[in-house]
């Protein structure tokens, strides 16, 4: 009891510390003008209180130790109850929206009954393991990390943390002469399409500037937030992504995250290239039936092979999308802004009809997506800040080394030193 009383108190202090020193990925901003958040005030998401109640739910868990006393093959079938309860809930949800929207249904509610009744089952029972499920794969990617000499004494600080939940939507403002993030303003989870165009319409009208709401996937408070996710690879890989920004927030690149725009792009795009490495670990060790099967090379055959008609290339989202960023950047660069916006809306188009649905394409969009750069190419364009940073991993011996180097960067001048 005593032991589980410190492990308790150690992870309340973690977040409570965190939640003082706090600069990362999704969280407001401590530049952003008074006037955005005039518009923006009533929508906001509450950071403290969330975390205050996900601690307290985390401490309840934690005094019961369940997952220790659990064999591996335990923790393999939680894991695999939990997933499928995930996507039967997804299932549920689809059935009864068609049931709701089908017109030739007269009584929609007495048909979506059973659904809706399974849909409650599913929900208490993914509520009564949900934090089980969470306090294995902390384990995980823990071990993980203390293989790959990131903790101290093979134990990570801060503690990993993790939890499900709805998550907040992100306003993300721009200047319209350059792309630059100005503003990232978290907002209410629960907002509809029509309330967040009208903000964005609100905003840029108020302020000339270029701004888009985008969903997000993590957050790096303490524990952090990740959306409900059926992969289990993704799951994975997000954790340890916002499990690396918790840790350079201890050290000098997390707390100037917000300095500069390029330090963001140094803080995202390691958090990127380090939560893959880990995630990747944690699946290999523990789950390693969902790697994908091993790419066999095809037979030279000596003979002359009768050269086929070939078909045309698919469509290529990164090198499309690096194109629009290029250009897009040219244009502003020539004080074109009127027509760097309408080429970023018909660029759009030809991503909608190629099977992206994406809803508005401006300079806030690569404001916040170009930031992840840990491949060539897609919205970071030709920005050399994102290059940097997977050059000193190419150079790093291990992950552990390129982490621990890039944490005390505290300019891009200093990053381009130690590559060099």
């Amino acid at each position: 009891m005593r032991r589980n009383v410190k492990i308790i108190g150690k992870d309340i202090f973690w977040g409570l510390l965190l939640i003082l020193i706090l600069s990362n990925s999704g969280m407001p901003s401590l530049k952003i003008g008074e006037i955005v958040r005039v518009e923006t005030r009533w929508m906001e998401f509450d950071y403290v209180s969330w975390t205050l109640e996900t601690l307290w739910r985390k401490a309840a868990q934690i005094s019961l130790g369940t997952q220790r006393y659990l064999s591996e093959e335990q923790q393999a079938a939680i894991t695999l109850n939990y997933f499928d309860l995930i996507n039967e809930q997804r299932q549920l949800r689809e059935v009864i929206n068609h049931i709701y929207a089908d017109p030739t249904i007269l009584n929609p509610q007495i048909q979506a009954e059973p659904y809706l009744e399974r849909q409650h089952q599913v929900q208490e029972e993914l509520r009564h393991i949900g934090y089980l499920y969470e306090a294995i794969l902390q384990n995980q990617v823990s071990f993980v990390v203390g293989d790959k000499s990131l903790g101290f004494i093979r134990q990570p600080i801060p503690p990993v943390q993790y939890h499900t939940t709805s998550m907040p939507y992100a306003l993300i403002v721009s200047p319209r002469e350059i792309i630059r993030q100005d503003a990232d303003i978290s907002l209410l989870p629960d907002l509809t399409l029509d309330q967040i165009v009208v903000l964005e319409k609100a905003v840029e009208e108020k302020l000339n500037v270029s701004a888009l709401v985008v969903p997000i996937g993590g957050v790096g408070v303490y524990p952090t937030m990740v959306m409900e996710t059926s992969s289990l690879t993704w799951l994975s890989e997000v954790v340890s992504h916002e499990w690396i920004h918790n840790f350079l927030t201890l050290r000098p690149l997390g707390m100037l995250y917000d300095q500069t725009p390029e330090l963001r792009i140094i803080n995202e795009t390691t958090a990127s290239i380090a939560g893959k490495e880990l995630g990747n670990a944690v699946i290999e060790i523990f789950y390693p039936a969902l790697l994908p099967p091993p790419v066999l090379e095809s037979p030279k055959v000596a003979e002359e092979i009768v050269q086929e008609p070939q078909e045309p290339p698919a469509f290529d989202f990164r090198a499309e999308m690096r194109e629009t960023r290029v250009t897009a950047d040219t244009l502003l660069a020539q004080g074109k802004i009127e027509e760097a916006e309408a080429y970023m809306d018909n660029r759009r188009i030809l991503f909608v009809e190629n099977g992206y649905n994406i809803r508005r394409l401006n300079q806030a969009y690569f404001a916040f997506h170009g930031a992840y750069a840990d491949e060539p190419g897609g919205a970071a364009g030709e920005d050399p800040v994102g290059e940097a940073v997977r050059n000193l991993r190419a150079q790093s011996k291990t992950l552990a080394e390129f982490v621990r180097r890039i944490a005390w960067v505290t300019s891009y001048e200093r990053l381009l030193q130690l590559v060099d």
